[in-house]
């Protein structure tokens, strides 16, 4: 049986994963709702998936965060605690990260074999660039946008499809969070 895999991520409205400026994370916009479902999806079991330019921004943000900062809520507490792999061709060695491994090579075929092999579902929580070449290559199953009220295009940082496929989306499930943030799911199908 395949394994599911989901592309998980935040957005702008205008289709940026971050910003600059005086920008703080979830862009200012979290509320209680939007946590507790996060701690939720992430509660599930699965594999997380993470590229290593994503590996090293998560690494770095918990190791000089505090306690009581929202990079230590606790469903990024809990996403750190799941089995992980992290896909590179340049990390070494063990990694600050509990439950995670290295698997070198192209994505694609990574990607690919964790599918076939994974008992539980994959999910990845940014890591752009690697689901961009994971979507072309027809192995992202969801894509799941969690869309916050605001519009960075001054300050917008990592443009999430840039340079990506074209693709036709299902929409396969729809929330709103805190009465302001939308979390929209689709099935993604490269549009021909």
């Amino acid at each position: 049986m395949t394994a599911t895999y989901t592309f998980d991520v935040f957005s702008s409205l205008d289709g940026f994963g971050a910003a600059g400026g005086d920008w703080t994370g979830y862009w200012g916009k979290q509320g209680p709702e939007l946590l507790e479902h996060r701690l939720a999806l992430y509660s599930e079991e699965q594999r997380m998936v993470l590229g290593a330019n994503t590996y090293r921004a998560f690494a770095q943000m918990l190791a000089s965060s505090t306690e009581d900062s929202e990079v230590r809520d606790p469903w990024v507490t809990r996403m750190r605690n799941l089995p992980a792999t992290v896909v590179s061709s340049t990390l070494r060695g063990t990694l600050d990260w509990p439950d995670a491994t290295v698997a070198g090579g192209d994505a694609v075929d990574v990607i690919a074999r964790l599918k076939e092999e994974s008992d539980v579902p994959l999910r990845s929580h940014g890591s752009l660039s690697m689901n961009r070449a994971l979507m072309a290559a027809g192995l992202v199953d969801r894509i799941q946008v969690t869309l916050f009220p605001v519009i960075t295009g001054r300050t917008g940082l990592d443009r999430i499809f840039q340079g990506a496929a074209d693709f036709d989306l299902e929409l396969i499930e729809r929330r709103t969070l805190d009465d302001h943030i939308q979390e929209l799911v689709y099935r993604p199908t490269p549009h021909i």
